[in-house]
């Protein structure tokens, strides 16, 4: 999701929706023993989760009410909330399109990583 430097380390704070899809597309596409090696993999890396709260999903249903012409999903709208939230202006993702559009209320825009 959103990438945060802290003492010299990069911690990429990942919300746990972001994991359940990301968990789904792989068994979808890699199969059983791929997701269990990424579930494996998972507490020994630099993933910290993060749970949405209750405002999250408040701020993420009206963003996806702002950008309902771009057909923002819920997971990108959960991951703009808790950005805005922990005020993350560095995001890693795929989806260059629906970030390059955001307009977060804490950063002009988002730095999207890789």
């Amino acid at each position: 999701m959103a990438v945060h430097r802290a003492l010299g380390q990069t911690d990429v704070y990942v919300p746990t929706p972001v994991i359940t899809e990301v968990a789904y597309l792989i068994r979808r596409d890699m199969g059983a023993e791929a997701l269990a090696k990424f579930l494996d993999l998972l507490p020994n890396s630099r993933f910290v989760s993060v749970e949405p709260t209750h405002a999250d999903y408040r701020r993420a249903a009206v963003i996806v009410r702002k950008y309902s012409d771009a057909h923002i999903d819920f997971v990108d709208a959960v991951l703009v909330a808790i950005a805005e939230r922990l005020e993350i202006t560095r995001v890693l993702t795929l989806d260059q399109r629906h970030f390059r559009l955001f307009r977060p209320s804490h950063c002009p825009a988002f730095e999207i990583l890789p």
